[in-house]
């Protein structure tokens, strides 16, 4: 078994109302889940289900970094805010209901804006996941996480277009492999020239280690069959160069073409894009923020419980064909 973090008890309050998760992944999985503390930048709605979801799953503390005001977009995708907050801090105004989804963990809220934090504001947390940063910022962040041996997660979500990125730098983690075992069978006390096979559940230790964010940046070793990737580039360049995604008010324009026209030209995609641009990438909708958000929530949960091997290292929500590809990226 992988070592626990820590070795206190459950109340019997904790495990009454975990028992189910505990019957999942374990009693030592569920401790370190209960000693992990956990940051979120970016409260849209895709970080609202990421939230969620380690919220559920009984995480000692979350904080909500988010600068941004409410807006009218964000009632559409972004649950955990009431409709009357419009105009006030996405952070303060998730923090109730929040709060709400399990009494039992501490939830905390930060107004503040990501630039104004330093490398050692990162180091108190064991997780931190981002959304709707610049390709800079989450470069500098990630290099403060591996600083600090933090573990560091990205992604978002654009129309119904999402993704999301793990870098847990080195780690081990318990993983149940079924195995064929054989088995000798036995009649009035001697063996029978049969032999009979059954399958066991073993669980074994695993290690993997993980490359930062800026080395997905470079398309040279791309698998085959990977054209969403390069939509990624283009998205994640956009948020670069104009400091936002792109807005339902540039349906109209050649903007996001623009910049997907510098991507097809430096990696020679010719009309490989073509259809993937025609899709919708101007709001946050929210079942492909419940589907991305629920599969970056349970990669945390895989991570703080070191159980079960996580995406290494990217994980993309193809909207033309509604199914999600891993790429291993270096």
């Amino acid at each position: 078994m992988v070592d626990q973090k820590n070795n206190s008890e459950l109340t019997d309050a904790e495990a009454e109302l975990y028992d189910r998760q505990i019957r999942l992944w374990g009693l030592d999985s569920q401790k370190r889940l209960r000693a992990a503390s956990i940051l979120i930048v970016g409260l849209n709605g895709y970080g609202a289900e990421v939230a969620k979801n380690i919220i559920l799953a009984g995480i000692k503390s979350v904080t909500f970094l988010d600068h941004h005001l409410v807006t009218a977009e964000d009632i559409c995708s972004q649950f955990l805010i009431p409709r009357d907050q419009v105009g006030n801090n996405r952070a303060e105004a998730s923090l109730a209901r929040a709060q709400n989804l399990n009494p039992m963990v501490k939830v905390i809220a930060d107004s503040d804006n990501i630039d104004n934090k330093s490398e050692e504001y990162f180091k108190d947390f064991d997780v931190v996941s981002v959304t709707e940063c610049t390709i800079d910022q989450m470069k500098r962040i990630n290099n403060a996480c591996r600083k600090y041996n933090t573990k560091f997660f990205a992604g978002d979500v654009w129309g119904t277009f999402g993704y999301t990125f793990a870098d847990l730098i080195a780690h081990e983690f318990a993983e149940d492999i079924v195995q064929t075992k054989k088995v000798r069978q036995l009649g009035a006390g001697e063996p029978i020239n049969k032999d009979k096979f059954e399958k066991v559940t073993v669980t074994i230790k695993s290690f993997e280690k993980f490359v930062p964010f800026e080395k997905i940046l470079d398309a040279s070793n791309l698998p085959k069959d990977s054209d969403t990737y390069y939509l990624l580039l283009v998205l994640l360049n956009f948020r670069e160069h104009h400091k936002r995604s792109p807005l339902p008010t540039d349906r109209s324009t050649n903007i996001l073409n623009e910049e997907a026209k510098v991507i097809i030209e430096k990696y020679n995609l010719c009309n490989k894009l073509n259809n993937l641009l025609n899709g919708d990438f101007y709001a946050q909708i929210s079942p492909v923020c419940a589907i991305v958000g629920g599969v970056l929530g349970q990669e945390i949960i895989k991570t703080v419980s070191q159980k079960e091997r996580p995406h290494n290292n990217l994980f993309i929500f193809n909207p033309s064909t509604m199914c999600g590809q891993i790429l291993r990226l270096s």
